[in-house]
């Protein structure tokens, strides 16, 4: 009993200690990140605008994808909803 309470101390200080390593970026890594999600919503901003001017779905999404290679996770340019 006594070593999973020492267990479970454990982990309660470490965890702390390991979120604020995790959070820690550089500000170089911080507006790498702000410039990535600037560029995600420009290009869903474009993917709107392509589905708002009447033309094929398909063809909004192949436009979508395009402006997001190397960019986003997914074909969905780092976001997916229902339809």
């Amino acid at each position: 009993m006594r070593r999973v309470w020492l267990s479970c101390v454990a982990v309660l200080f470490s965890t702390p200690i390991m979120l604020a390593q995790a959070q820690s970026h550089s500000e170089q890594e911080k507006q790498q990140d702000i410039e990535r999600h600037r560029a995600m919503a420009a290009a869903h901003t474009a993917a709107a605008q392509c589905l708002a001017s009447g033309k094929d779905e398909q063809q909004c999404l192949k436009e979508l994808q395009a402006a997001c290679k190397n960019l986003a996770i997914g074909k969905y340019c780092g976001m997916k909803h229902g339809h």
